[in-house]
């Protein structure tokens, strides 16, 4: 049996119609570039995160990059980041001249361990991104404590957790601001890249409007040197087509994990733990394996596409050596770059796909 590690033309063919709708729309009134379509589509993922604003971006990263911008982070500023996640949330801080200091993660969720960030403070330290990774919501309560003991800002990095909750509320309404990425992959995606900032703040939204186009906002008077970080009308006008569908999908993943939960539980993979008050979106369902390139292969073999998110920690990339990092520096976060392997959770999985995949799986690791 094949199964992909993600199929989405099994999402996209029950949704074709609608979406062809929408996109001729925009093709027929030639508003290409925010517009009508952008805003509608703001307005609709501001009520859905529970946030006052919602801002329309070309992608997670230009999320990140524009947030970070508006909030004055540049030359020598410090901003605190796992070590363990994406490049974006770490380059995006480089990039601006400032440095990303590499924190510690929990090694059960894989998120931030709030007990290892007062360690990292220093003088220079201007904010706090902590990732919601593979879908769950990063420990929030006490890294808001700390930041607001500091008195520094919280950008949530919820490029996978769009609709994740901790406590009720959810991702992006739970820091300063929350950054989402629309790649085509994630549990809401757009027809390539597309991002967004939301935000209760009125002046930041403001002025992340006005980053986007080179701090002019189209008046060709620029109060702030920015970016060209536009959202295109077509993809707005896709995702909020996409958008009405997202809940039955975070269900449908859901259900999948719980499956593989039930399956899986006492073998060698190691499940995903999710954090009590959470409420995981699984854009990832990501287990730990002892030998996990020689699972990996063997699942292959059997026709499971698999992933390793991520082979190799941030603090040890080679444009990064410049800050001195090595081995040993953040021993959970090593462990889990060479041990986690994502198996298929997407919504569309059938049920018998699901226990094939385990079943391959637990074959492979011994059981």
């Amino acid at each position: 049996m094949e199964v992909k590690l993600l199929d989405l033309q099994a999402q996209y063919l029950p949704l074709r119609t609608e979406i062809r709708r929408a996109i001729d729309e925009v093709c027929d009134n030639q508003a290409l570039i925010l517009g009508p379509h952008v805003e509608k589509f703001e307005k609709s993922l501001a009520e859905y995160c529970g946030t006052r604003h919602a801002i329309g971006v070309s992608s997670g990263t230009d999320a990140l990059l524009c947030s970070l911008m508006a909030l004055g982070i540049g030359q020598g500023d410090e901003v605190i980041v796992p070590s363990f996640t994406f490049f974006a949330t770490a380059g995006c801080v480089a990039r601006l001249g400032a440095v990303p200091v590499f924190a510690e993660i929990d090694p059960r969720t894989f998120n931030l361990d709030p007990r290892k960030l007062e360690q990292k403070f220093t003088p220079r330290t201007k904010a706090i991104i902590p990732v919601h990774l593979f879908g769950q919501v990063a420990p929030m309560g006490p890294i808001n404590d700390i930041a607001h003991r500091h008195d520094i800002p919280v950008i949530e990095d919820a490029a996978q957790a769009i609709g994740a909750k901790q406590n009720g509320k959810r991702a992006c309404a739970l820091g300063f601001a929350g950054c989402l990425s629309f790649y085509p992959t994630k549990n809401l995606g757009a027809f390539g890249d597309a991002g967004a900032i939301c935000t209760n703040d009125d002046a930041f939204a403001e002025k992340c409007r006005l980053l986007r186009v080179h701090g002019s906002g189209h008046q060709y008077h620029h109060r702030f040197v920015g970016g060209m970080f536009r959202l295109a009308a077509i993809q707005a006008a896709v995702l909020g087509v996409k958008l009405r569908y997202l809940e039955g999908w975070h269900e449908a993943r859901r259900r999948n994990a719980a499956t593989y939960d039930k399956l899986l539980g006492g073998s060698p993979a190691v499940t995903p733990h999710v954090e009590g008050g959470n409420w995981s979106v699984y854009n990832q369902y990501v287990v730990r394996v002892p030998d996990r390139d020689r699972v990996k292969q063997r699942l292959a073999d059997r026709g499971i596409t698999t992933g390793v998110y991520y082979p190799i920690p941030l603090h040890l990339q080679e444009c990064f050596a410049y800050l001195g990092g090595k081995e040993g520096d953040l021993p959970e976060t090593e462990k889990a770059c060479r041990e986690v392997l994502a198996i298929p959770v997407y919504p569309e999985l059938k049920a018998e796909q699901v226990k094939y995949v385990a079943k391959e799986l637990l074959e492979a690791v011994g059981r």
